[in-house]
C-alpha cells in the first residue's frame, strides 16, 4: 500500500475549545507517538486527511515543518452524530520496521447451490512492514460445497506477511442452506406456544 503524502502543522494549544476551533477551520487535530519519543501533536488539513484514512491502517507520509515523518493511522475518534472525524492517533514507523494489523477478509465467488455462507470472523491479525501494509486477504470460495470449512492456515497471505491470529481460527462454515431454513422455521414454531402462552 503506497503512502499517502500530507503537510501537518505542530500544534502548541491543547484542550477541547482548541481542537472545535482546529476542526472549524477545516483541521483535524492528531498526535504521534512511539519509538519512545515525546508524542508530537500536530493539526492535519481535514479533506486530504478524511480521504486518506478511508482505507484500513493508512499509512502516511507526513511533512512537518520540512521534516518528513511515517506514521500508521492507529485510532480515529468520530463524531457519533456527524460521522466527523475529531481526533486521529498515529504511531510512528521507519522504513522496513515490522508491525502488527488486523487485516479484514474478503470473500469472493459464489459457492455451490444450495449452500450457505457463514463468515465466522472478517479480521485476522498480521505482521507486516509498515511501508507494505496489506488493506485485505481474499479467499475464493467458488464452488464450495456444504460442509467445507476454511481456517486462518487456509488463507494465503500477502508476501511479507505473518500470521498471528490462531491457525486454527474457523473464518468461514458452509452449511446446507435447508437446514438453516429448517431451524429457523423450528424456533418459530417453538415460540409461537409461548407466545400464545403469554397472552
Amino acid at each position: 500500500m503506497s503512502e499517502q503524502k500530507l503537510s501537518a502543522e505542530l500544534r502548541t494549544e491543547f484542550g477541547k475549545g482548541f481542537a472545535r476551533r482546529a476542526r472549524a477551520a477545516g483541521q483535524i487535530p492528531a498526535v504521534i507517538y512511539g519509538h519512545g519519543a515525546e508524542p508530537l501533536h500536530v493539526n492535519l488539513p481535514g479533506r486530504a486527511t478524511t480521504l486518506a484514512v478511508r482505507t484500513a491502517n493508512a499509512l502516511l507520509s507526513l511533512d512537518i515543518n520540512g521534516e518528513g515523518h511515517l506514521a500508521l493511522v492507529k485510532d480515529i475518534q468520530r463524531d457519533p452524530i456527524k460521522q466527523i472525524i475529531e481526533h486521529i492517533d498515529l504511531l510512528t514507523v521507519r522504513q522496513g520496521e515490522k508491525v502488527t494489523v488486523d487485516v479484514p477478509v474478503h470473500l469472493t465467488g459464489e459457492v455451490a447451490p444450495g449452500a450457505v455462507v457463514n463468515q465466522e470472523a472478517t479480521t485476522i491479525s498480521l505482521e507486516a512492514e509498515a511501508t507494505h501494509l496489506p488493506t485485505a486477504v481474499e479467499f475464493d470460495i467458488e464452488g464450495r460445497e456444504a460442509g467445507a470449512h476454511v481456517h486462518a492456515s487456509d488463507l494465503v497471505l500477502p508476501k511479507g506477511s505473518t500470521l498471528l491470529t490462531d491457525a486454527d481460527t474457523l473464518i468461514v462454515n458452509i452449511s446446507e442452506a435447508v437446514a438453516a431454513e429448517g431451524a429457523e422455521e423450528a424456533e418459530a414454531e417453538a415460540a409461537a406456544p409461548a407466545e400464545a402462552a403469554a397472552e
